[in-house]
């Protein structure tokens, strides 16, 4: 049954209250958001009638009052993609006669033109058109009797919001199970991964095969296709996919990790082995070098100075590279890292903890640049991270036998930022404890 729209409007009203009264635009966002998830869920409950109720009160109240939000950083405007997108999948949910679709497509072109002068209209213009074509557009018709051509479901140009309409079609169509209809669109507007994967879940295995084989053009692809694949129980099928995927264009690692974990388990170590060292090529980290140990066994020594290798020649900006020189032990060489990375803090203090028995020259001088950078901003509340890195100082000192040249660099130091009274007794609980 048609719902009550009077509970919507005190509610969007009350928050588009506070905006005029606080201007916290991420407030209102937040709230306004909270209404549209409402109509979201009757979109897909399948009841669109209800959701264009809602979302004609959201529009409304917000348009009437947002231009008192603070949109410095976007959030307010933004927020009319989040409406675009749902007033287009209610009204191609919905069941409208014609009069009722040039109703609401009144009712949009006023919106639109109201906000024209804020360079927000433009989210108008996807739900504008899905109320123009409905389902009877031509070319679209055409397409869902299975005539397709490379114009797609267009007459002319495809718009810039084209890929988007047709993803919200495919979500209309899958609802109502329409699912050959589904994939003529998909095929049609060139959403091959969706296209591929509603073959899997339709159960057509090998034609989900075939096809893939013969159009996924990325690993994305690829690695959707795999796993809709596994979870019709094609696990073989889907491995084949992954393999084939890593051929194709895109980055590599996560359909790499994929296939290695699936190969693992399966009992494909071997093949696991060498997608767990393709993934680590595309994204080198410590988990992924790991995992390549962990299958390596008795080539572990071998496999190791080739991705030991690999990494170095990745330059000394990846951060990730501290992470597996440390766990190998290559302190010299993480230092090295660290060194071209002065303002990553969080780099540093990692190397520093690993190289202090081993490096405390090294460390004390890291340390101390650190903690001498904070106090000389003269911003006391940064000092507790300057103690932190006094603490490390004081460790090293203490690890190679320098105890008396550590008090001797802090009673410098307290003489030197005496007037400091926030940092003084930081300071001297150092020399105490």
């Amino acid at each position: 049954p048609p719902i009550d729209p009077t509970p919507f409007i005190r509610q969007a009203r009350r928050i588009m209250h506070s905006a005029e009264e606080y201007w916290h635009a991420g407030d209102v966002v937040s709230g306004m958001s909270q209404i549209l998830d409402q109509a979201q869920d009757f979109i897909e409950g399948g009841d669109g009638n209800n959701a264009l109720t809602i979302l004609e009160v959201i529009t409304d109240e917000y348009v009437k009052g947002w231009e008192v939000l603070d949109d410095s950083d976007g959030e307010a405007s933004d927020f009319y993609q989040d409406l675009g997108t749902a007033w287009a999948e209610a009204l191609l949910t919905a069941d409208l006669s014609p009069q009722e679709r040039r109703k609401w497509e009144k009712r949009l072109a006023a919106w639109r033109e109201e906000l024209s002068d804020y360079g927000v209209e433009d989210s108008f213009d996807l739900p504008l058109e899905a109320t123009r074509q409905g389902w009877d557009y031509p070319p679209l018709q055409r397409v869902l009797r299975g005539e397709i051509t490379r114009q797609g479901a267009w007459e002319g140009e495809p718009p810039w919001y084209a890929d988007e309409l047709a993803e919200i079609r495919l979500r209309v169509l899958e609802r109502q199970g329409r699912y050959q209809e589904y994939l003529y669109l998909a095929e049609a507007e060139g959403e091959m991964k969706l296209y591929l994967t509603m073959l899997a879940k339709l159960g057509r295995i090998q034609e989900a095969v075939e096809k893939g084989l013969e159009y996924a053009a990325t690993t994305g692809e690829a690695l959707a296709l795999a796993k809709a694949l596994q979870e019709q129980g094609a696990t073989q099928e889907a491995r084949r996919i992954a393999e084939h995927g890593l051929t194709l264009s895109g980055h590599k690692a996560a359909l790499a990790r994929w296939l290695r974990d699936v190969s693992a388990a399966a009992g494909q170590t071997e093949a696991a082995l060498d997608a767990a060292v393709i993934a680590f090529r595309d994204s080198p980290n410590l988990a992924d070098y790991q995992a390549v140990q962990n299958l390596a066994g008795d080539r572990w020594l071998q496999v190791r100075e080739e991705l030991l290798a690999h990494l170095r020649r990745q330059g000394l900006s990846l951060t990730d590279k501290v992470d597996i020189l440390l766990y190998e032990g290559l302190v010299d060489e993480a230092i090295a890292v660290a060194d071209k990375k002065k303002y990553d803090y969080h780099l540093i203090e990692k190397v520093a903890d690993a190289a202090l028995e081993t490096r405390p020259d090294w460390v004390i001088r890291v340390c101390l640049q650190q903690a001498e950078a904070i106090i000389e901003e003269r911003k006391a509340r940064h000092y507790h991270r300057a103690i932190r890195w006094l603490e490390k100082a004081r460790a090293a000192y203490r690890a190679s036998g320098r105890e008396t040249e550590w008090q001797e660099y802090l009673d410098a130091l307290l003489e030197r930022h005496y007037r400091k009274y926030s940092l003084t007794p930081m300071l001297k609980a150092l020399r105490t404890s």
